[in-house]
């Protein structure tokens, strides 16, 4: 057991010299602590954040069946907005996004539907896509241009995004529009899909 003791202490003799060959002013003071800590907390609450931005962004109507992605930085008009679908408006140039679901209780088809759409408005130029869909644009005679999508679902009802905005900022806007256009997409309502219908799904406002 002697024996051990010379070679116990000189373990130790050496971890303190250790100890001392790292200066105490190489440690990270409490101030710098603290700000790495905030640093990390701003990052998660940013990120965050960003994910609640996205999720407003994409609306899904589980009862109806269909989904679309709003613009970054539009806000819902949860006056305009209904079980059936939804309103965006651009803050601050007077343009707004529309997605509506409508019943087709005289099952018109997509001709019809566009024809009776298109009576109330100017230069009206537009192609179907197959017998299910329509992409057009008009102007609505008050200063406003207007991108339309129409698809047509298998029971015959009819989602509607139309997207309209000042005619004089038109090159700003006519990407945007065919970016949310494109976003829109039709699915099997809840119903349908053997599960119960619940309310619009879509994240908190």
């Amino acid at each position: 057991m002697r024996k051990l003791l010379p070679v116990a202490f000189a373990s130790l003799a050496l971890l303190a010299a250790c100890g001392r060959q790292e200066p105490v002013d190489d440690l990270p003071s409490q101030d710098e602590l603290a700000a790495v800590a905030n640093a990390a907390a701003a990052n998660a609450a940013a990120a965050t954040d960003a994910q609640k931005t996205e999720d407003n962004r994409n609306y899904v109507n589980l009862a109806h069946g269909f989904s679309i992605t709003f613009p970054e930085g539009w806000t819902k008009d949860t006056a305009a907005s209904t079980a059936e679908g939804a309103v965006y408006q651009d803050p601050g140039a007077g343009a707004d996004v529309r997605a509506i679901w409508q019943r087709n209780a005289n099952d018109q088809d997509l001709q019809q539907i566009v024809a009776a759409v298109s009576s109330g408005s100017d230069s009206v130029d537009g192609d179907f896509v197959g017998d299910n869909e329509y992409r057009g644009t008009a102007t609505d005679g008050e200063g406003n241009g207007v991108e339309v999508r129409l698809l047509k679902q298998p029971d015959g009802s009819i989602v509607t995004a139309t997207f309209v905005y000042p005619e004089m900022l038109g090159e700003q806007y006519k990407p945007i529009a065919k970016t949310v256009l494109d976003s829109l997409r039709t699915f099997a309502p809840e119903a349908e899909a053997g599960t119960p219908t619940a309310a619009v799904a879509n994240s908190t406002d």
